[in-house]
C-alpha cells in the first residue's frame, strides 16, 4: 500500500519489511535498540493548549504518560513542545525516552530545538546536558513501544515528484486505502541528502491571540536545515474522532540543526530511509474541551 502511494510522489520507491537496525548505534544513538514490542501512539493535549492563547500550566511527564497507556518503561519517540516551566521558554521538544520502570530509571536522549538568542539561528541541544526530569509542556504525539529488536516496515525514497512531504505521503495513502479504519503508525527515518523547511517557535509565546494559520505562520520561525536530519514522525491515518493532530515530525541532527519538519525543499536530490511499525492501540490524554483546527500543520 504504501510503495504504491509514494510511487506516485516520488520518483523512486520502496517499501519492505526488514529487521529494526540497532538504534542505539549511529545514527540514531538511541537510549533502545529497536520500535518493536505492544506498539502503541500518545496525542497528549494538544494545539489548542498553544494558541490562541498559551495556557502554560498544561505540563506532562513522560514516565506518567508511559503509565497512562499502560506500558511502563516505554521507549518513546515523537514531536511536542518543552516544558516552559523547565525551561523558562517555548521551544521544540524532540523526546527520545526510555521511560522508567520498576528495575531501571528513565533514560533521556531528547534534543531541544530553540532559538539562539546569539544570533537568532538554530540552536539544538540534549535535553540531559541540563535538565534530570522527563517533563514536557502543551502538546505531544508520541509513538511508544517496548523498544525491542523485530521486525519493521522500511521505506526509501527519492527525488520527489510530487507536493506531499514524505509523511503526508504516507499518510494520506494509508487514508485512501483503509478509508473509515484508522491507521496509525510511528518510528523514525533519515533524510539522507537534501535540505528542509523547518520551523522552531520562538522562545516567547505570542501575546497577542494566534486565530488563523496566517498568524500561526508569522509567529514561527522558519529555516532551511541540510540533511542528514534525523527524524520522529507520529501519524494516524484519520481522525476517528479524539480531536487528533493526524501527523506531527519533529528532528534532530549530529551538526546542530533540528525543529518540526514541514518539507524537504530539494526535491531532485532528496533522499528519505525510514523504519516504522502500525500502532495496535490510541490514547487520547487530556484532550482539550475548546478546540479549532488552526496550526495543526
Amino acid at each position: 500500500v504504501l510503495q504504491k502511494g509514494l510511487k506516485e510522489n516520488f520518483a523512486d520507491a520502496q517499501v519492505s519489511v526488514v529487521d529494526c537496525p540497532d538504534l542505539t548505534q549511529e545514527p540514531f544513538n538511541f537510549p533502545a535498540k529497536g520500535i518493536c514490542g505492544k506498539p502503541r501512539i500518545a496525542d497528549v493535549g494538544g494545539v489548542p493548549y498553544l494558541i490562541p492563547i498559551v495556557q502554560k500550566e498544561k505540563v506532562y511527564d513522560l514516565n506518567t504518560v508511559a503509565k497512562d497507556i499502560e506500558l511502563p518503561g516505554a521507549f518513546i519517540l515523537g514531536a511536542g513542545a518543552v516544558s516552559s516551566k523547565v525551561l523558562g521558554i517555548n521551544a521544540e521538544f524532540i523526546p527520545i525516552v526510555k521511560t522508567k520502570s520498576e528495575k531501571k530509571p528513565a533514560v533521556n536522549g531528547s534534543y531541544v530545538a530553540q532559538i539562539n538568542p546569539a544570533d537568532k539561528g538554530c540552536l539544538l541541544e540534549k535535553y540531559s546536558s541540563k535538565y534530570t526530569d522527563c517533563e514536557f509542556g502543551l502538546l505531544a504525539n508520541l509513538y511508544a513501544s517496548e523498544g525491542q529488536p523485530g521486525k519493521v516496515i522500511e521505506v526509501k525514497a527519492s527525488g520527489r515528484t510530487g507536493e506531499l512531504n514524505f509523511v503526508s505521503c504516507m499518510r494520506q495513502t494509508l487514508e485512501k486505502h483503509y478509508g473509515e479504519k484508522p491507521v496509525g503508525m510511528g518510528g523514525t527515518f533519515i533524510i539522507q541528502k537534501g535540505k528542509a523547511k523547518i520551523h522552531i517557535m520562538p522562545p516567547e509565546f505570542s501575546a497577542c491571540p494566534l486565530n488563523t494559520d496566517e498568524d500561526v505562520n508569522n509567529w514561527l520561525k522558519f529555516f532551511e536545515m541540510k540533511a542528514p536530519l534525523i527524524c520522529q514522525p507520529v501519524i494516524v491515518s484519520r481522525d476517528p474522532g479524539f480531536d487528533l493532530r493526524v501527523e506531527h515530525t519533529h528532528c534532530f541532527s549530529h551538526h546542530g540543526e533540528g525543529g518540526h519538519y514541514h518539507q524537504d525543499t530539494s526535491p531532485d536530490s532528496v533522499q528519505y530511509l525510514g523504519y516504522f511499525q502500525p500502532a495496535e492501540l490510541l490514547f487520547r490524554i487530556d484532550r482539550p474541551q475548546e478546540t479549532h483546527l488552526v496550526g495543526r500543520d
